[in-house]
């Protein structure tokens, strides 16, 4: 049989690009540390690496809004590369908003500077609840562009997709904006129960189908943002909450790919977190990183966690402070170092650049 011969009826086996990429990652520092395997330095990315406080950013994107930059595939891919040119991180993160799915179903909603998402017709009764349709793939075609334009340019270097998690979403829909209280949220929450549960779980096939999008088209990871977290009491994140960032995690499970788990202020919320499915939990900068371990639990890596304002002091000062929490994850299973939030706008790029090549070198097995 000749090597174009195939038995009748066989199907011709069509290579998987997205496949292929995610096989090129493989063992990288990041999907090793993810994967709690031995690791020859402890890997680095930052949260909001793409954009922000990079001239570069401010440059290719003057004159387009937020929202639009991120649904043009070239640009995408453009401000995604931008910090692993500049800083060498060990992984890149997708540039994008977690509220991206939600404009691609047709919430009328826009970012504004100094502000954040403001959705222009909140959602707080079960009449309100019909606008949240599901998310098509072809709603977020050039996601799927975006992500193929990465993989093929990142090559060795992993990338990490991402989404917001229900509980911030449904934070953000039903105040209108970002709430410093969340009493609206809170108010749904306990006085309508049935009501909250249904738009979690409608939030979490959004975000999950959003995901599954990214996953496919090349993602070799997956972080869920639960940014709002921290506002809710443990038991009431139990209840109310975690079942629907749980959907969410078995949904793409499947998949095979790492997912990371991380909210803002989640200290006393960590156990639960873990408990939702995530392979790696991220800890903020209020609970040292071996105590976010022990919190989490075993069988779990822990990512994080420098308090991004350490950035703003002199280099040694940050050199310490990443030597603390180097030192405090020396024995854990498995360890991926971050800020313990997002990087600040003002962060002078040189120090990020200078906290990575530190980190490399002073981790090195």
């Amino acid at each position: 049989m000749s090597g174009n011969d195939r038995p009748e009826g066989q199907p011709t086996q069509t290579p998987n690009p997205a496949a292929s990429a995610v096989a090129d990652t493989a063992s990288s520092p990041f999907l090793r540390a993810c994967r709690r395997e031995p690791v020859p330095h402890t890997p680095v990315w930052f949260m909001r690496q793409a954009g922000r406080s990079l001239p570069e950013y401010h440059k290719v994107r003057e004159g387009i809004t937020m929202l639009d930059s991120c649904t043009r595939p070239e640009l995408v891919a453009e401000i995604t590369l931008q910090p692993v040119r500049r800083h060498k991180v060990d992984a890149a993160v997708y540039y994008s908003d977690i509220v991206v799915p939600l404009r691609a179903i047709g919430v009328d909603l826009d970012i504004k500077p100094g502000v954040g998402p403001v959705v222009e017709k909140p959602i707080r009764t079960r009449a309100d609840l019909e606008r949240l349709r599901p998310l098509d793939p072809e709603d977020v075609s050039y996601v799927t562009e975006a992500v193929g334009i990465l993989t093929r340019e990142l090559g060795a270097t992993p990338l990490i997709g991402f989404a917001g998690a229900p509980f911030t979403l449904a934070s953000y829909l039903i105040e209108g904006g970002p709430s410093k209280n969340h009493e609206r949220t809170k108010a749904l929450m306990y006085g309508d129960p049935e009501l909250w549960a249904e738009l979690l779980d409608r939030l979490a096939d959004i975000t999950a189908a959003f995901l599954k999008v990214q996953i496919e088209a090349g993602a070799a990871a997956v972080q869920l943002f639960d940014s709002w977290a921290g506002a809710l009491a443990p038991e009431d994140y139990r209840r109310t909450v975690l079942p629907a960032s749980r959907k969410v995690f078995e949904a793409v499970s499947g998949y095979g790919v790492p997912r990371i788990h991380f909210g803002v202020g989640t200290g006393e919320l960590l156990g639960l977190m873990g408990e939702a499915g995530a392979d790696v939990v991220g800890a903020d900068w209020r609970v040292p990183v071996d105590e976010a371990a022990r919190r989490v639990g075993p069988g779990k890596a822990i990512q994080g966690n420098l308090d991004p304002a350490v950035l703003f002091a002199p280099r040694p000062a940050v050199e310490r402070q990443a030597a603390r929490i180097l030192e405090a994850a020396r024995g854990l299973e498995g360890h991926i170092f971050n800020l313990g939030h997002g990087v600040l706008p003002q962060t002078d790029p040189q120090a990020l650049t200078d906290l990575v090549a530190y980190v490399h070198e002073h981790s090195r097995r």
